[in-house]
């Protein structure tokens, strides 16, 4: 009885160790944590306004939510529409951003395995010949003379195999989350490359656009060109019969064909722009050679985007640069409360199974199964500096990663604010242009009747023409400016070709 008391009363001792034990390393680990320095949780930026203040009215009416665009209903120009589509199947730039999508997606699929234990299969064989004054070859060849082996258990001394066939298995216990935030920011920078390829369409897009309306702003230059020639030359030969019968002199003809010769050298060198336009075009297309089939003139849709009631939040956080910012930002966010878990204690555990023998005789009878469980704590304390240092790396970046969000959000605001203004003076512009044009045509018309009648001389004819060419080559630039806006706009409001 006595006994059974003293073993109870070990047992008992023996628990009380083992408890106490437990609780110390619990209050190491709750001490560590609450040193462990915090992180920056810095993800939202400033409050958006609610309106674009385009119109005082629109304050006061519900704005929807934006409406994601399409470019065929955006630019209305089937044959535009048609080049769009092929870019974003040929362009290199864009193919290349499509393999680094694949190439994230394969880092987030290795970050989301690592929280998996990982399974070795083994199968390891060697030999060793031990010397006669090792401790392994006087253990073995005194363990050949004990009574209490059989014959298989007997070690062969000359040479001593070792043999395993079996599994290995390690796992690390992500208590603090190291691993689920270095899976989440592989998540996030997944998701990051996916808008940044959102980016670089809604670019390469935008590029396509801008070279198509500039070869139609070419195309409609150089028809003036070709009008005004025709102008010019009627001129030359009002004023050249004008010469022969003593009513016009030799200096009036020279000047007229002057100013024919340089209206030739301009459309000469306007023909060299719209080959290069056209070429740059093919680049982007990724395309040798060929003629771009394009529109005669602006086919614009734009201004129903204008006529929306815009709801400020939903459309700029649509935008693909701003949410690979946001992105960005909470990727790095989870590096850095990653670097904080590495001033935690690591937990691994682990274990082997299978056979393992010295003899090849008895390698899978059923003594040479053997198995092994492990268990380890590590917990970091001369290497701390190295550990603060990524930590405040990672916290830091983090903070670059939220100034770096803001300022786009900030930026995408007042772009797309100005834009909107942008957008409709063009309209007025326009029209105000092409009333001077109407002008200029009657007066050059009235120029040529005036002179014929005596009341105008040569250089007034040459004036009105001269105003009238240069007013219609400016009505071109400001529709191409308008189309440039537009294409802008679309950037703008988050691009997209679906």
């Amino acid at each position: 009885m006595k006994e059974i008391l003293n073993q109870y009363k070990n047992t008992d001792m023996h628990f009380l160790r083992t408890t106490k034990s437990a609780v110390v390393i619990t209050g190491v680990l709750l001490l560590t944590a609450c040193s462990a320095p915090k992180v920056s949780n810095k993800l939202d930026a400033a409050k958006l306004p609610e309106n674009f203040d385009r119109e005082k009215k629109e304050a006061s009416t519900e704005a929807q939510p934006f409406i994601p665009l399409k470019t065929e209903t955006f630019f209305k120009d089937p044959k535009l529409e048609e080049l769009l589509k092929k870019a974003i199947t040929k362009n290199p730039d864009y193919l290349i951003m499509q393999e680094r999508i694949l190439i994230a997606n394969s880092h987030l699929k290795v970050a989301k395995l690592a929280l998996l234990p990982s399974l070795d299969l083994v199968a390891d064989a060697s030999g060793t010949h031990y010397g006669k004054y090792t401790m392994d070859g006087v253990g073995n060849f005194d363990t050949n003379f004990s009574q209490n082996i059989s014959d298989k258990q007997r070690i062969n001394e000359d040479l001593t195999p070792n043999l395993f066939l079996g599994a290995k298995v390690s796992w690390e216990a992500d208590i603090w989350g190291k691993l689920s935030n270095r899976k989440k920011a592989a998540q996030q920078r997944f998701f990051a490359s996916q808008q940044g390829m959102r980016l670089l369409q809604t670019r390469l897009l935008g590029d396509v656009a801008d070279l198509y309306f500039k070869l139609i702003a070419l195309d409609k230059q150089a028809a003036i060109y070709d009008n005004n020639l025709k102008t010019q030359e009627k001129a030359l030969d009002i004023v050249s019969a004008q010469r022969s019968v003593g009513k016009a002199t030799e200096l009036a003809v020279q000047q007229f064909n002057a100013q024919n010769n340089n209206i030739h050298a301009e459309a000469s060198e306007l023909k060299l722009s719209i080959d290069q336009t056209e070429k740059a075009l093919l680049t982007l297309l990724g395309e040798y050679g060929g003629k771009i089939d394009r529109s005669s003139d602006f086919l614009s849709g734009h201004l129903e985007v204008l006529n929306q009631k815009i709801s400020v939040d939903s459309i700029i956080h649509k935008r693909p640069d701003v949410s690979e910012a946001y992105f960005e930002l909470l990727a790095s966010n989870a590096d850095a409360k990653s670097a904080r878990a590495a001033f935690f204690p690591t937990v691994n555990l682990g274990g082997y199974a299978g056979f393992n023998s010295f003899s090849f005789n008895t390698f899978f009878d059923a003594g040479s199964f053997a198995w092994q469980i492990l268990g380890g704590l590590t917990a970091p304390v001369f290497n701390k500096g190295q550990i603060k240092q990524e930590f405040y790396v990672s916290n830091r970046r983090q903070e670059i990663s939220f100034l770096q969000y803001q300022n786009t959000v900030t930026t995408a605001f007042n772009e797309l604010s100005a834009l909107l203004h942008r957008n409709q003076a063009y309209e007025d512009v326009l029209k105000y242009k092409l009333n001077e044009i109407d002008h200029l045509e009657i007066a050059v018309n009235v120029s040529n009747d005036l002179y014929l009648s005596g009341y105008a001389n040569y250089l007034e004819i040459i004036n009105a023409q001269k105003n009238k060419l240069q007013a219609e080559l400016d009505f071109v630039d400001i529709q191409l400016r308008n189309a440039n806006s537009q294409v802008l706009l679309y950037k703008a409001l988050g691009g997209g070709i679906n």
